[in-house]
């Protein structure tokens, strides 16, 4: 397959990833009492509100990417530490949740049709995305959702530290993927793929990378 058949296939399956990745960030938030998604248009299934330039295009080319965080207040949190946490593991528990999804379908489909035909490949795409971003975005470094988690759990002295690496996550993230292409290796592929592994060969039963 070659690269830009890769890329046009695997479009549909990147938008659906990344917009009930945000949309589950939102929702929850807006469950436990925080509008601010919502009044923001963020509460949507319409994956124009979520993409990100930048993240969109790195996960189309380094298959590693990430939206537009949804806006949250915690201000209108009634347990502000452990409600940010929830909704920061919204997202990427929705990802998995839909890896297992289109794993059974996958499961299934594996006695209709052949690995190589053209419904599977879109379907296992759907799983790999979901489980590639469900992954990523809990490595601690912002703006993912793992920098959240992580500042939630510290000490607070720690957590305070912590929380001054937010303004340059951004530039540490593509500073990790732009110097791995150069050398030639995926610094943080090599973290994600053993774990896209491990859970590719429990879902579906078989290792797809």
């Amino acid at each position: 397959m070659s690269n830009l058949t890769s890329i046009i296939l695997s479009a549909p399956a990147i938008l659906f990833c990344l917009t009930i990745h945000e949309y589950a960030h939102g929702f929850v938030a807006f469950r436990l009492g925080d509008p601010t998604a919502k009044s923001a248009g963020r509460l949507t299934l319409n994956p124009l509100k979520h993409l990100d330039l930048i993240g969109t295009i790195s996960l189309f080319l380094f298959r590693l990417g990430w939206a537009k965080p949804v806006p949250i207040n915690p201000m209108y949190f009634r347990n502000p530490k452990r409600d940010i946490l929830l909704t920061s593991l919204a997202g990427p528990a929705a990802n998995f949740l839909c890896a297992i999804g289109f794993g059974i379908i996958i499961r299934i489909l594996f006695r209709i049709f052949s690995p190589n035909s053209f419904w599977m490949v879109i379907i296992f795409m759907f799983f790999y995305f979901s489980l590639i971003l469900g992954i990523f975005n809990l490595i601690p470094i912002p703006p993912l959702d793992g920098s959240k988690i992580l500042y939630y759990l510290l000490p607070r002295n720690m957590a305070v530290q912590y929380a001054h690496l937010e303004r340059y996550g951004i530039f540490i993230l593509l500073g990790i993927i732009i110097i791995g292409q150069f050398a030639g290796i995926s610094i943080l592929g090599s973290i994600i793929s053993p774990i896209v592994r491990f859970f590719s060969n429990i879902i579906i039963g078989q290792s797809i990378l």
